[in-house]
């Protein structure tokens, strides 16, 4: 590890960022990536329902819950370079499976092992990284970094998936049979399994010796850290943004399928509509996480789940036929931006919440804990909505429900600003 008085060099410091971004995104592309932007095609694939689908993801969802609390005390005493280098092996390995194409039983395993491998060894080791390297003075840019740089890696694979799969696909995709559907798809994860395992490669050879343990640990010290955190009402409120914040990353899911179902855009342009949502990632993180260390980042919280809450209000009231795509997008771009933002944001919040960096793991895990248990509930959500009610209205009760979601974080949120503020001004 280096030493406090030997700071790392502006070139050392982009390389470990550089490399957090592209490990931080590279192993959730398979599990997540890949259903967002090809989602019409998964379910073809497979012969799945949204719900069936939901349910995988759901079970993603029940590991990671349990994996986030142990993973937590994990990152504040083992290496960040190793555990996350494992996890990416180990994640890589799944993808070898998703291309044998399983059956229903075999793809909600693979979602549970793959619950395991990006939570329980990656997670909360990526966040003390970034956490360590903004410090005390450039939060918000640290996060907003990660995440943007983490979106601009997402919608570039993803461009280059969409791109590869049009071209394995014949020219009239409708008329595509079974076979050339699922060798494209196939294709696909191949590549998201390559660019997976050499972020591995990257993570082991390029990420700085941080975490190494040379003293002795103490067992006790890990209770004693969650002690501290589950004392604080920062900590809290921020879960309670997180989870709001989330629930609205999850229903981007949705947008190349109500691109399908409700525009009418064939399988190919859908997929490109969950690859322009993703654009908005980078620009929105990037920006929030620079204006958060100006304005502050509780600020920056409220403004965007304002933005949220309206964008998919508008989204809920009124469908898009075709003819009126330009009005949709316009929409979805805005949503997306200020969900985007969030995931800038959220976790720079430890900052302004006063969590000692020492403790960063533990509450990592207790706020993940509860922050992402939209894994566990949103992907059965969205199924029963979209196959109990099939087409707008579906679609239109699902955003919604992101509406209300937004509106339990923004008063959280809130409530986060007015403490910090009294804190500031005492």
């Amino acid at each position: 590890m280096t030493k406090p008085d030997q700071p790392p060099s502006p070139i050392a410091r982009a390389i470990a960022m550089f490399t957090l971004i592209v490990a931080g995104e590279a192993v959730f592309f398979l599990p997540f990536v890949l259903p967002r932007v090809f989602r019409p095609t998964l379910l073809e694939v497979f012969q799945l329902t949204n719900l069936e689908l939901g349910i995988a993801f759901s079970l993603y969802g029940v590991v990671a819950m349990i994996a986030y609390f142990p993973g937590g005390p994990l990152a504040d005493l083992f290496s960040a370079r190793k555990l996350m280098a494992v996890a990416l092996l180990a994640t890589a390995a799944g993808g070898l499976l998703l291309a044998s194409i399983p059956s229903l039983g075999g793809l909600k395993l693979l979602y549970g092992f793959w619950g395991a491998t990006t939570i329980l060894l990656f997670w909360a080791p990526l966040i003390r990284a970034t956490r360590a390297w903004g410090g005390a003075m450039l939060p918000g840019r640290a996060f907003g970094f990660l995440d943007g740089g983490r979106g601009l890696v997402a919608a570039a694979i993803g461009s280059g998936a969409v791109a590869l799969f049009a071209l394995l696909m014949p020219d009239e995709v409708q008329t595509a049979s079974a076979a050339q559907r699922t060798h494209a798809f196939q294709q696909v994860v191949y590549l998201f399994t390559g660019i997976t395992l050499a972020a591995a490669a990257l993570v082991w050879f390029a990420l700085p010796r941080q975490g190494e343990p040379s003293d002795p640990i103490e067992l006790k010290r890990p209770l004693g850290a969650v002690r501290r955190v589950l004392k604080m009402p920062t900590v809290w409120l921020q879960a309670i943004v997180v989870v709001s914040a989330y629930v609205g990353y999850k229903g981007l899911d949705n947008i190349s399928l109500y691109a399908h179902e409700v525009l009418e855009f064939d399988e190919v342009q859908a997929a490109q509509v969950g690859t322009l949502s993703m654009w908005m990632r980078p620009v929105a993180a990037v920006a929030a996480g620079l204006l958060a260390d100006r304005f502050g980042v509780a600020r920056l919280t409220i403004l965007s789940l304002l933005g949220f809450g309206i964008g998919s209000g508008m989204l809920a009231v009124g469908a898009f036929p075709p003819g009126m795509s330009m009005f949709f997008f316009a929409t979805m771009i805005s949503t997306s931006t200020c969900v985007f933002a969030l995931r800038g944001l959220y976790f720079a919040m430890m900052e302004e919440g006063r969590v000692p960096f020492g403790d960063t793991g533990c509450a990592v895990g207790i706020v993940s804990v509860i922050g992402f248990t939209p894994d566990v509930f949103m992907g059965p959500w969205m199924g029963i909505l979209l196959d109990r009610w099939p087409g707008e209205l579906g679609h239109q009760y699902f955003f919604a429900s992101l509406a209300v979601a937004a509106t339990i974080g923004l008063i959280a949120s809130i409530a986060f600003w007015r403490i910090v503020r009294r804190w500031n001004e005492a």
